[in-house]
């Protein structure tokens, strides 16, 4: 059993927890899956799993060779999907998620180029803020943005998600500008309740991390309505500059506390883990990559 094989079968046994599962899943017996897993640890010298007669568990070193693992395998199925592609005209549908402001600003339009040039691809493009289970709801790609942890899906960084503490000109003539975080615990804000805590912020400031709780006054699970309610100064918020980014620009929302950083996040396309990635998914996710960037256009002044 070569090496790559033996990877991929204790990746599947990590990930399913089960020496059965995978043996299913690869269309092996029970037996082959042991033994290979076993050839592996005997190999590497190392114990990568804990067996119990109830459950399987990953050892720390078995935990640090599954994100190896899972790294490797995934170049080796992008190297052949790469190939593949010369030679076969992507075809057939594609299952896409995506949170809602993002698609609607964004990721629409792109979509609707990529078809354009794909004319033998079709896209079923799901737009919800709630998290999907990307395997189980049968997707073959979602976008995300955030900070990612989940490490049993491909990543491909599309683009940052910069962060801007912002409010409406008349919001500040009326309260003031904040000078540090620490001001914002009696100002009325705006607060996306996809991430939990919502009135908890995290700055990383000339001194260090800051941390302050602020005053909801309006609690919402979308970003466009908090939009909204900041342009009428209802409140200031925690917005991402693909959506704010030409209010910025025009003058209509004014950036706070420039000398405090937000976390970093990003644009992400992920995809399940898969030897033979579709070519028209590889093609999406390269395509989107080349139009957003690490400067994308809704960060650009002017």
């Amino acid at each position: 059993m070569d090496r790559l094989t033996q990877m991929e079968l204790f990746t599947q046994v990590a990930t399913l927890e089960s020496f059965s599962g995978a043996a299913r899943r690869m269309r092996l017996s029970n037996g082959a899956v042991s033994k290979g897993v076993a050839a592996l640890e005997e190999r590497l010298g190392v114990r990568l799993l804990n067996r119990t007669t109830r459950r399987l568990s990953l050892t720390d070193a078995g935990r640090a060779y599954l994100e190896q693992c899972r790294r490797i395998l995934a170049e080796v199925a992008e190297a052949e999907a790469s190939v593949s592609s010369m030679w076969t005209e992507p075809r057939g549908p594609l299952r896409l998620n995506a949170p809602m402001s993002f698609g609607v600003l964004h990721l629409a339009r792109q979509v609707a180029d990529f078809l354009t040039l794909y004319p033998e691809i079709t896209i079923e493009m799901a737009m919800t803020d709630r998290k999907v289970n990307v395997v189980d709801e049968g997707f073959d790609m979602v976008v995300r943005i955030g900070q990612l942890r989940d490490s049993s899906l491909i990543a491909r960084k599309l683009a940052p998600a910069r962060l801007v503490v912002c409010a409406s000109p008349d919001y500040v003539a009326r309260y003031g500008e904040p000078q540090v975080p620490a001001d914002l615990s009696t100002c009325p804000t705006l607060l996306y309740t996809n991430v939990n805590p919502a009135d908890v912020w995290h700055f990383q400031g000339p001194d260090g991390e800051v941390t302050v709780k602020v005053n909801g006054r309006l609690w919402v699970n979308n970003g466009d309505a908090i939009r909204e309610a900041a342009l009428q100064g209802v409140g200031l918020a925690i917005m991402p500059t693909f959506i704010v980014g030409k209010d910025l620009q025009a003058g209509r929302l004014i950036s706070l506390l420039p000398e405090y950083r937000l976390p970093e996040l990003g644009v992400y396309a992920l995809y399940p883990h898969n030897r033979h990635l579709s070519a028209k998914v590889r093609i999406l996710v390269d395509f989107l990559k080349k139009r957003f960037g690490p400067n994308p256009y809704w960060d650009l002044v002017g």
